[in-house]
């Protein structure tokens, strides 16, 4: 079911616009001067072999193959002599793959070099690992970097349908039950070749359905094939906002173990780690709050490490921040105020600016009594200066209400003393 030309390519539409580098390089009458070596990064199954195998069908190069596990320098320097060799005496370029290029050495790498450098070969190269770490930086000042996704439920759920229906696939032998389909396209994570496999593991297992011929498969058979059972979840139904709500709720009522896993099922199920990780930010900062202010550094740190790294590795710090919110102190007494606050400026609770807190930068400022009568507080020896900041309308009220658990106790005796000090005033 391999793609032979770009066209047949599910996903990675923002590689493949017109004008594109991958275009340009599929392109048989590209001038060679305007092709340059590309390195592929992306997840697993989300097509770095069918772009380079379908950029040389439809440019027309010299097709070569290489992958990192088992190739060697030797290999290499051959592969460039060869194509040296087809430029020469045929005017053929030639279109090197290697895949897993971060399984190379450095001394590996450097052997691909003269060919890249003097455009004796056009190099894609494939990786699942960052190339900043994982490729030399001679090859990667010499090479485009681009960046893959993984596929989205659309871009499986047609690649799906292709493989049931193409002469190349099943040829139409089976039929797909809608359950069947959607569990492929949910158990395969943005990886085609995955999908491709459960698809053709559950067609062994199909039988004919109850009013025709044809065999069918069913979600049962899906969940037999790939020996995994299938969560009743639907990222847009119901199934999933219960199951972030219980995530949630656990981790504010301080169950560890129940947080661990409605994450686990959300991570199984396919959810977004992003959606995720936001999720755990809204909780460190509505449900911790300054009782554990370290909590929302950790959120926001697991959301930048699921960015960064991705899944499946991304599941770790997801797990680390889930486990921490739901073990440390709580309070909502930042996210209680904010709302008193905002609840009281809707109702038209807010008065004027007091006149000594208003800026005294413009023409005319100090004359209207602007500034007049501030305190500047580092000059106070507590560092709080005695004086009223709330519109008159609003003298005494108070939002923020911290509670006498974790760092909030230490606020709240500190900020006892700052009210008492400013209800001098």
């Amino acid at each position: 079911m391999r793609p032979t030309s770009l066209g047949e390519v599910a996903g990675q539409r923002h590689l493949l616009r017109p004008g594109s580098p991958l275009v340009k390089l599929a392109d048989p009458d590209a001038a060679a001067a305007g092709v340059v070596s590309v390195i592929l990064w992306g997840p697993p199954g989300t097509g770095k072999t069918t772009l380079a195998q379908a950029i040389a069908r439809s440019s027309g190069r010299r097709f070569v193959e290489l992958s990192a596990v088992t190739a060697g320098v030797r290999d290499v320097r051959e592969v460039m002599q060869e194509a040296l060799n087809q430029r020469d005496l045929y005017g053929q370029s030639t279109i090197l793959f290697l895949d897993e290029i971060h399984r190379f050495t450095k001394a590996q790498q450097d052997a691909l070099l003269p060919g890249v450098e003097n455009g004796w070969v056009v190099l894609i190269a494939a990786t699942t690992e960052n190339p900043s770490f994982s490729v030399i930086s001679p090859l990667l000042s010499r090479s485009l970097l681009l960046t893959l996704q993984p596929l989205s439920d659309e871009d499986l759920g047609m690649l799906v349908d292709r493989a049931v229906t193409d002469p190349r696939g099943l040829a139409g032998a089976v039929a797909v039950t809608a359950e069947a389909r959607s569990a492929l396209v949910r158990l395969s994570s943005g990886d085609a070749r995955r999908a491709l496999t459960a698809l053709e593991a559950a067609a062994s297992l199909a039988v004919p359905g109850d009013d025709a011929e044809q065999p069918e498969i069913t979600a049962d058979q899906v969940a037999q094939a790939v020996d995994k059972a299938l969560l009743r979840y639907d990222k847009q139904g119901d199934e999933h906002y219960d199951v972030i709500s219980a995530f949630i709720k656990s981790i504010r009522g301080s169950d560890v173990d129940a947080s661990l896993h409605y994450l686990a099922r959300m991570i199984e199920a396919g959810e977004d780690p992003r959606f995720i990780a936001r999720r755990l930010v809204i909780s460190a900062a509505e449900d911790i709050g300054l009782a554990d202010p370290q909590g929302l550094l950790i959120a926001v740190a697991a959301a930048d490490a699921v960015a960064f790294i991705g899944m499946p590795e991304g599941r770790i710090p997801l797990a680390e921040a889930t486990a921490y919110l739901a073990t440390t102190a709580k309070s909502n007494a930042a996210y209680v105020a904010i709302d008193a606050a905002i609840a009281d400026v809707r109702s038209g609770g807010f008065g004027r600016v007091p006149a000594h807190l208003r800026d005294t930068h413009y023409a005319g400022a100090k004359r209207l009594g602007h500034g007049k009568g501030y305190v500047y507080p580092h000059d106070s020896e507590v560092g709080v200066s005695p004086q009223q900041y709330l519109p008159d309308e609003l003298v005494g009220r108070r939002y923020y209400e911290p509670k006498a658990l974790g760092a909030e106790r230490d606020v709240q005796a500190r900020l006892e003393k700052i009210r008492r000090i400013l209800g001098g005033a």
